[in-house]
């Protein structure tokens, strides 16, 4: 089955992608995602946001349309919550098969529509407020939620089925299945899913979390009986759970973040790895949880899951060239540009005929705005007297997580 009823009215049209590719070409998806459109019918037909030619998840909406009892070249209106292409990638297509659909979006999605796809015709801009009207009591309000993840985002909502068509907001990676549900999945299920939740949030969302905040405070006035998003489970028995964990995720940019911390480490011949020992040793003196990921072995989406939801990281590499270790490097820029600020930060290594990392690694974090504890670095494998040091710095990192607001 491609086609679920939400509703008297409304029907997800749901499609599985099991893929090698990763996800916007960065971020591995090895337990998949799915891509979600949603069919809502009065005495017209609205078909909401649509996929990209991937994984069969074209043929899959086909499907599903019929499945819904919809004729393609007879449904009224498109509704383009987020111009990204998978969403969109088969519009040119859609349109050939149904010219006289109207494209609804907010006039930045409008824009887009223009430049990505060539269409100039049959185009609608919506802003928040406005409505469409499919009669037999059955409509649709749009809400703009501008950087949620794009600047032309909006959301839909169903007044009479209580239904939040959310794109890409309170989605996840993970597959689904034959089921949509959340109250169709077990415990363990939930578990994976809130995982892959959280890492899908600091992969693709994390940067707006402003703009988050302001999308759910614009719809605390509606009243929300099911989230459905583009990518993830559709929640219709718990739906405020999706967007509690939201607002939390949100909120860490500000602090409240988990009392953990974050090892990120690469070692070339196990010297950084030793003194990494006693710091994790000095860490866990004060009762501290702490994950640790491996770079370049562990690939920096999960990296950047555990980075963005702990107060704490340890940095551990090796000065590499004159400079830092060129993996961690990398994970520096993605943590940047993701903004995980405001974090109480130790950084470690050793070198072997000269340092230099610590000067490259000082003006790469400017940006950050962390609380560093004090370095240490050493030449060679760590002696005593250093793998003490590094105990004490572990511990007062430790100390501090504990403090943080």
């Amino acid at each position: 089955m491609k086609s679920y009823q939400i509703s008297e009215r409304v029907w997800a049209l749901h499609s599985d992608i099991d893929t090698d590719d990763l996800f916007e070409g960065i971020w591995p998806i090895p337990e998949g995602v799915s891509l979600n459109s949603y069919i809502v019918k009065g005495e017209k037909t609205a078909l909401i946001d649509l996929v990209r030619d991937w994984d069969g998840a074209a043929n899959s909406l086909q499907a599903g349309i019929r499945e819904a009892g919809v004729d393609i070249a007879k449904i009224d209106y498109l509704i383009l919550n987020h111009l990204e292409p998978d969403h969109t990638g088969w519009l040119a297509e859609f349109k050939a098969r149904n010219p006289g659909v109207i494209i609804i979006a907010t006039a930045k999605g409008i824009e887009l529509v223009k430049s990505f796809y060539k269409i100039t015709e049959g185009l609608r801009a919506v802003k928040s407020g406005d409505t469409l009207d499919l009669g037999g009591g059955t409509g649709l309000l749009f809400e703009e939620a501008p950087n949620v993840h794009w600047p032309e985002t909006m959301m839909t909502y169903c007044p009479s089925s209580g239904v939040l068509f959310s794109c890409d907001a309170f989605g996840s990676y993970g597959k689904l299945g034959d089921r949509v549900f959340d109250d169709q999945f077990d415990s363990a299920e939930h578990e994976l899913f809130e995982k892959e939740g959280l890492r899908y949030y600091s992969n693709i969302v994390s940067s707006f979390g402003i703009f988050v905040k302001r999308a759910i405070a614009k719809m605390s006035g509606h009243e929300i009986k099911v989230v459905a998003p583009s990518h993830g489970m559709i929640w219709r028995k718990n739906p405020m759970t999706i967007i509690e964990r939201y607002s939390k995720y949100a909120s860490w940019l500000d602090g409240g973040r988990d009392k953990e911390v974050c090892v990120i480490w690469g070692s070339m011949y196990g010297n950084t790895e030793k003194g990494l020992k006693a710091v994790t040793d000095g860490i866990e003196s004060e009762g501290v949880k702490w994950v640790a990921h491996r770079i370049p072995n562990e690939d920096v989406s999960y990296v950047l899951a555990d980075a963005y939801r702990c107060e704490g990281i340890v940095l551990a590499m090796p000065t590499y060239e004159y400079k830092m270790f060129p993996p961690m490097a990398y994970v520096i820029d993605i943590l940047d540009r993701k903004h995980v600020w405001g974090r109480q930060v130790l950084r470690i290594g050793s070198w072997g005929w000269v340092g230099g990392a610590k000067k490259e690694y000082e003006e790469r974090i400017a940006p950050l705005k962390w609380n560093p504890v004090e370095s240490v670095e050493w030449a060679g494998a760590p002696e005593a007297a250093t793998l003490a040091q590094l105990r004490e710095r572990g511990a007062e990192l430790a100390r501090r997580v504990k403090s943080a607001n």
